[in-house]
């Protein structure tokens, strides 16, 4: 009987190893190679052949680097080399074969495969060249690692070529060492390093001259056809003379214009192979007229000849010159001496031409020209298939004129909406005189724009100028200007707010019209628009618009800047009266000076500051001495007169950095940051003895007051708000105690002191 085929035991190797009752090792080995499990399963496997293919080339290299430096490869090496030396070779080529698979897959090379294929070509090349090399000495092979270090310097990254330079140098510096290091040798080896570095810097230098000459012959390829197509742009009219002109156009309809050049001249070309066939013609040729009707150039060409003259050839001469100045096609036929457009003399026996002539306006644009070579006169059915293929070519040039002219319209219906928007998110006065001239420039192109408020209260000079902008450099400076005042007499400023219209009307001479003032005439400008800011039946200010081009500001530029003025204004309007709203949140409306509310936050917020830098702060707290007496004899208007007296008092002595509050009442309060008690009570000192010496005017006399202060200063007198507050009201209540009419620090209170 056959034995029974063997069962593989369960469990991990080990365990099947045991249950075989120990099996070769070449057994077990096998079978967990073909096992799905364990740590030779195929996932593991897989791991293990790509992380030693990928190791691979380093050991190899370090082999080479190895092998060189001992001069393994040297003749006396014997046999050995040559197994080194193909290891080395295959890995080469493996490297170089991966890169250029990488490259072809659209994978850039990543730096580590760089450097990996820049060694191991470095290292084959030092190895053949040692191959020939008689002792320490360069061998006839040696120049291939010249060659190898300059390619790869050439081709690969500058990081990783210099990378390379060092490592064939250093190799030939631990050859040298490796020898003997005999001092015979070292300028050998200082001419072989200097000559390694000497062959890199060369060969990436001319690399680097060809390729940026190839670049910059590029460019000026492309230059040249953006010239060409913007020319045919020109010709063809798909820009209106103000769209040419204008230097802030845009990129984007730049970029539409040549767009549909091209297209354009796609479509040109297509009619005219079309036109060629179908009248048999030697020559069928489009001649445009230039922009300023002067001469007529060759655009499209189909000709059995290459001798068509590509010269302009003058607008009012020949054949050409007729059917521009008839308007009509022309038919000839027999020896036409003056009819040719060759510029080898050639002479047609027959000649058709048409003129391309716009159905609107009547405009000729150019001349559609077939000739023949033989004696074969052009009929007229002829001459309606080229009048039509004229008419074609002019649809094509027509519909792209107004695909362009519906692309600018949205383009300028979003930038006005978009100006709107922007305006109606400005809350601060500020914000809308910055955006407002942002956003005409966005619409019109602005050479200079001012803004001016009407402020009726000032008699004398009622006109502002709170915004300008000038980057024109015959005009005056926006510094020169802004904050300048003048009269409501001449100019178109002082017109257009007195009137609500828009100045000035078509015929003016900008170089002659006053806008502001005598004394602030612009100059350098081709058109000046003033609007008025107007809300309702307020005229708040004007709007003044300038530009070196004469017809910026006409037809629907000029109604944009119209309602954009409006809008402005309603701007300016929401502007002031949230200002005056956030205004009377935080101030007094009897003294003008920081309310109860406003005085708790600043006070927090200079206490978190105080904390921070370890700074001092001290808290005035001040009362008027007998004001119910004043009230009460004199009548309330009095005493609101001696408090708002008061309060022009306090803001006068304070500091630009104090905080003057209402408290409450007749109560008042300064919060004074980085300040001791010391300073604090001599500008408490200050406040009282002027308030002492200013006299307020009531119906029984003169009336003098007098003023009562409490101080205490952080940290030393506490550090919380409240305790800050109750100690300057306990000074307070000290100082009416004691008399009256003087101010107390926290440490009078402490050392029983009451002064004077």
């Amino acid at each position: 009987m056959s034995p029974a085929p063997a069962v593989a035991a369960p469990g991990t190797v080990r365990q099947r190893r045991q249950a075989t009752g120990g099996a070769s090792d070449r057994s077990w080995l096998a079978d967990a190679w073909r096992r799905d499990d364990g740590f030779l399963a195929p996932p593991a496997r897989r791991r293990l052949a790509r992380r030693t293919a990928n190791a691979l080339p380093g050991v190899v290299i370090l082999l080479g680097v190895a092998g060189v430096i001992r001069g393994a490869f040297a003749p006396a090496g014997g046999v050995g080399r040559w197994p080194l030396l193909g290891i080395v070779a295959a890995t080469a080529a493996t490297c170089v074969v991966r890169a250029i698979r990488r490259s072809t897959e659209g994978h850039p090379i990543r730096v580590p495969e760089e450097l990996e294929l820049g060694a191991v070509l470095v290292v084959w090349a030092a190895a053949l060249a040692q191959l020939a090399s008689p002792g320490n000495v360069e061998g006839p092979l040696f120049p291939l690692v010249y060659l190898t270090v300059a390619v790869a310097v050439a081709f690969l990254s500058i990081g990783v070529g210099l990378g390379l330079v060092a490592l064939a140098g250093a190799l030939q510096v631990a050859t040298w060492w490796s020898a003997g290091a005999t001092p015979g040798d070292f300028p050998a080896l200082l001419a072989r390093v200097g000559f390694i570095l000497l062959f890199a810097v060369l060969y990436h230098a001319v690399m680097w001259t060809r390729l940026a000459a190839a670049r910059r012959a590029e460019r000026e390829a492309v230059d040249g056809r953006l010239r060409e197509v913007d020319e045919r742009a020109r010709e063809i009219r798909l820009l209106s003379p103000r769209a040419a002109d204008r230097e802030g156009a845009g990129e984007t309809e730049q970029v539409r214009v040549r767009a549909a050049a091209v297209q354009v001249e796609a479509a040109m070309s297509g009619v005219m192979e079309v036109a060629e066939a179908a009248l048999r013609s030697h020559t069928c040729a489009l001649f445009l007229l230039s922009p300023d009707g002067s001469t007529l150039r060759l655009r499209e060409c189909r000709s059995a000849s290459d001798h068509v003259t590509r010269a302009p050839i003058p607008s009012g001469e020949g054949v050409l010159g007729t059917v521009l100045s008839r308007g009509a096609p022309l038919r000839l036929h027999g020896d036409l001496r003056s009819a040719t457009c060759y510029d080898d003399g050639t002479r047609p026996r027959a000649l058709l031409a048409a003129p391309l002539l716009e159905r609107r306006g009547g405009h000729v644009r150019g001349v559609l020209l077939a000739d023949r070579i033989e004696d074969r006169p052009f009929d007229e059915a002829d001459e309606k298939l080229l009048l039509r293929v004229a008419g074609e070519l002019l649809r094509a040039v027509e519909s792209e004129r107004i695909l362009l002219g519906l692309q600018a319209q949205r383009d300028e219906q979003e930038l006005f909406y978009g100006a709107i928007e922007v305006l109606n998110r400005k809350s601060k006065t500020q914000e809308v005189l910055d955006a407002a001239i942002e956003v005409v420039a966005r619409i019109v192109p602005l050479d200079f724009g001012a803004i001016t408020l009407h402020e009726p209260e000032e008699a004398s000079q009622p006109h502002r100028i709170v915004k300008a902008v000038a980057s024109s450099p015959d005009g005056l400076r926006s510094t020169e200007l802004e904050g300048r005042r003048f009269a409501a007499e001449t100019g178109l400023v002082a017109s257009a707010v007195r009137h609500g219209a828009s100045l000035p009307g078509a015929g003016e001479r900008v170089d002659r019209l006053r806008i502001f003032d005598e004394g602030t005439r612009l100059q350098g400008l081709g058109a000046v628009r003033v609007f008025p800011l107007q809300s309702g039946e307020h005229v708040l200010g004007t709007l003044v618009a300038g530009s070196r081009l004469v017809n910026a500001f006409d037809g629907d530029a000029a109604r944009r800047l119209e309602v954009i003025a409006m809008q402005v204004a309603d701007a300016l309007l929401r502007a002031r009266l949230l200002e005056q709203t956030e205004r009377l949140a935080s101030t007094d409306g009897l003294t003008g000076l920081s309310n109860h509310r406003t005085f708790q936050a600043r006070i927090d917020d200079q206490l978190r500051l105080a904390r921070r830098y370890g700074q001092q702060m001290s808290v005035v707290i001040c009362d008027v001495d007998r004001f119910k007496s004043v009230n009460d004899t004199h009548g309330h208007p009095v005493g609101d007169l001696v408090l708002r007296g008061l309060a022009r008092v306090l803001s006068s002595e304070a500091r630009e950095t104090d905080l003057v509050a209402r408290y409450g009442g007749e109560e008042f309060a300064i919060v004074m940051p980085e300040t001791d008690g010391a300073g604090a009570q001599v500008i408490a000192e200050r406040i009282r003895t002027r308030l002492q010496g200013t006299c307020f005017p009531t119906g029984a006399g003169q009336l003098q007051v007098t003023l009562s202060l409490g101080i205490a200063t952080f940290p030393e007198d506490g550090t919380e708000k409240a305790r800050l507050i109750e100690v300057a009201d306990r000074c307070l209540y000290q100082a009416k105690r004691s008399g009256r009419n003087r101010s107390i620090r926290a440490r009078d209170l402490s050392a029983g002191r009451t002064p004077c």
